[in-house]
């Protein structure tokens, strides 16, 4: 008897990470399993006044509970691993990766509540996990964060490799190389779709090696023996901060460190091995007070000018414990991210003024990127060999570009999916194709308040923010059909009140105008009431002063 042919298909999704930068997740599903690839947040575009984080929208996971079998993880970036403590609230599957990317999410739990406590489970590099029909192996890249992997998802329909965030780099500070040759091998035994980063793929040529940046710091250090240096650089780049550390401590510094990301992430890292620190070189930031400038370096957050990040709290004289002067030498190791470069200009432009001395990637060679550039990219694709391609982690010009790269490659071109966010690859054993669209986007997190913030909130903070606000406020005896008190105007943002009495005037005038209209002609339903005086307002304000500010009527009835 002929075995039957098994014709379900794997689909893959991307939650995020297509068309942006950030939020990256990836849901693989296989007939009555999904197994989610990264879970991360992204950072609030200028448009979204108000709002701290933007992560993935899991309407379609949180439907499909039941299913999940679980998160892999391929590093603990931001971006990758930063949604977690608010999708877990709703999807609490297991949780898998390696020691330091786990480390730091259990760090971002621990700031969360939960009703069930979250699984994390931690894996080595090379070791493989099995989640229903899915089974992952975790592979060893080089990163600009320690402990990073590239993933071999073994389904029914052959071997999904995605490449995580990666680099060449020959000389790891760590010492381990990425695994190419395991890369080698699960290409030579086939691999059916490629997820490849596509960050750097503008740039032509190889990444550095992020040792050059030991080298560039140990000669900052010798030509700058009498300053105190504050490096400013990514909290989750270990090799970075233990780099910066060598240096200093071989020019016979003490290092303190300030920012909380940075106090946690290094906690995290020496605690799990992953940083050594001669004994004696690491100070607490309250004891600097006690060492001379040209014993110090001082390792900090806000490479990204973020506002409430140690160095901008420095540069504009708001931190508790450093204040900068003319004997500082800022050394600012990282490149904005894009978006993000007014925010680091504007912390330049501070540090300039103060006369301290500044150093940042155009002036000299202090960042490296954790990206591979294009002939890296190529090795990936060489590597793997596979059959569909499918770039993931960019905005279209990264994701189009990538593809390019590949047909270079001699891909055929209906091989290769550039696909969106919430769009579903359909792929069989001999078959890709599209097949449909899930519930995806964005949920906005301000403060406490998890997707409450949606576009209405939005529109009417922006019509705030850009018109200003009008309050009218009256009583009124709806029986009597009498104005009792007011109406009183309250203005914020749209004119200085005291300037602009005579204005404020009229608009008590035709508020009041407004209100005895409807009164006299018995309309005495609070919505008509209200809409009536706002109609009029408008038009007024508009004809007086081309704005058009947000109008509240408050009408009391007595």
């Amino acid at each position: 008897m002929a075995r039957k042919k098994n014709d379900s298909k794997l689909k893959v999704i991307s939650l995020g990470g297509l068309g942006e930068i950030g939020k990256n997740m990836t849901v693989l599903e296989y007939e009555n399993d999904i197994l989610v690839v990264d879970c991360g947040l992204g950072f609030p575009d200028d448009d979204m006044l108000g709002v701290d984080l933007v992560i993935p929208d899991v309407t379609y996971l949180e439907k499909n509970l039941d299913r999940v079998r679980g998160f892999v993880l391929t590093h603990g970036h931001e971006d990758h691993i930063g949604a977690l403590p608010y999708v877990l609230k709703t999807v609490n599957a297991p949780v898998y990766g390696t020691r330091l990317t786990v480390g730091i999410v259990a760090n971002k739990l621990a700031e969360h509540t939960f009703r069930e406590k979250p699984q994390l489970n931690t894996v080595e590099a090379g070791e493989v996990v099995k989640l229903g029909v899915f089974s992952v192996e975790f592979i060893h890249v080089n990163h600009s964060i320690a402990d990073a992997c590239a993933l071999a998802i073994k389904t029914p329909v052959g071997t999904v490799f995605f490449s995580g965030d990666f680099k060449l780099d020959l000389t790891p500070v760590d010492g381990q190389v990425m695994d190419i040759p395991r890369i080698g091998e699960i290409g030579n035994q086939g691999v059916t779709l490629l997820c490849c980063e596509s960050t750097n793929v503008e740039r032509p040529g190889y990444t550095p090696s992020e040792k050059k940046i030991g080298r560039s710091l140990d000669g900052i250090l010798m030509q700058h023996p009498d300053n105190r240096v504050i490096i400013a650089t990514f909290s989750s780049n270990v090799h970075r901060v233990q780099q910066i550390i060598n240096a200093s401590a071989a020019h016979g510094r003490k290092v303190a460190v300030t920012g909380r990301s940075m106090t946690n992430i290094v906690k995290t890292a020496i605690e799990l091995g992953y940083m050594n620190v001669p004994d004696g070189t690491l100070i607490d930031i309250n004891e600097i007070k006690r060492y001379k400038d040209n014993q110090l370096t001082i390792v900090t957050t806000g490479s990204q000018g973020e506002p409430m990040s140690a160095l901008y709290r420095m540069a504009f004289s708001d931190h508790d414990k450093v204040e900068l002067g003319p004997n500082d030498l800022v050394i600012i190791s990282a490149n904005p991210i894009p978006g993000n470069e007014k925010l680091v200009g504007r912390i330049i432009n501070e540090l300039y003024r103060k006369n301290v001395k500044v150093l940042y990637d155009a002036l000299a060679d202090v960042h490296v990127s954790g990206h591979a550039c294009q002939e890296e990219l190529k090795l990936m694709h060489a590597l793997t060999k596979p059959k569909y391609f499918m770039p993931i982690h960019g905005e279209q010009r990264h994701l189009i570009t990538h593809k390019k790269l590949a047909q270079e490659m001699g891909m055929p071109e209906n091989h290769i999916f550039v696909s969106e966010i919430g769009k579903v690859l359909e792929i069989g054993r001999d078959s890709a194709k599209w097949n449909g669209m899930v519930p995806a986007g964005k949920v906005l997190v301000d403060g406490y308040g998890v997707g409450d913030v949606g576009n209405i909130v939005l529109r009417d903070r922006r019509h705030l923010a850009q018109d200003g606000l009008i309050v009218v406020v009256a009583t009124v005896d709806i029986d009597e059909r009498l104005i009792l008190s007011g109406p009183d105007i309250v203005s914020r943002g749209f004119v200085y009140v005291r300037e602009s009495e005579q204005l404020m005037d009229q608009v008590r005038g035709i508020a009041k105008q407004a209100l005895t209209e409807c009164l006299e002609n018995g309309i005495t339903d609070w919505t008509e009431l209200k809409g009536h005086v706002k109609d009029d307002l408008s038009k007024f304000l508009y004809s007086k002063t081309k704005r058009k500010p947000m109008i509240l009527p408050v009408v009391m009835n007595v």
